[in-house]
């Protein structure tokens, strides 16, 4: 059985993009996440060693997304969103699929948001 963990709107300022400024200005950048884990033993127990830790999962990708130097980040959200998928199995085993979106709001004039949204199984990422 596997239950869906949601980490919405999280807000994160970054490098990512291919203009020669988006190399140089953090813009913000919002991640949306959805995870796939039995979540029967955390309710089972009421215990937050059990449960899926998403403040852990959310600090990961805020650090993954601020602390590269430009000449390190990634220049699409397609690259981006693969990394924070990846980084989110490593956080916790537990956790069976991912679905990941990265969303630039200062991409393209006139538009609220562009997005990447990737899902990956533990399998097809790790082979485990």
């Amino acid at each position: 059985m596997t239950d869906r963990i949601h980490i919405r709107d999280l807000i994160v300022r970054g490098i990512v993009g291919i203009n020669p400024d988006e190399r140089i200005n953090p813009q913000e950048i919002v991640v949306n996440v959805t995870m796939w884990a039995d979540t029967q033993a955390a309710a089972k127990s009421d215990d937050i060693y059990d449960a899926i830790n998403y403040a852990s999962i959310s600090q990961a990708i805020r650090a993954h997304i601020s602390e590269p130097k430009a000449d390190e980040a990634p220049l699409l959200i397609e690259r981006m969103a693969a990394e924070l998928v990846t980084l989110v199995f490593d956080v916790d085993p537990r956790i069976r699929e991912v679905e990941l979106s990265v969303a630039k709001t200062e991409a393209v004039t006139a538009v609220r948001a562009v997005d990447v949204t990737i899902k990956r199984s533990r399998e097809e990422i790790l082979g485990s």
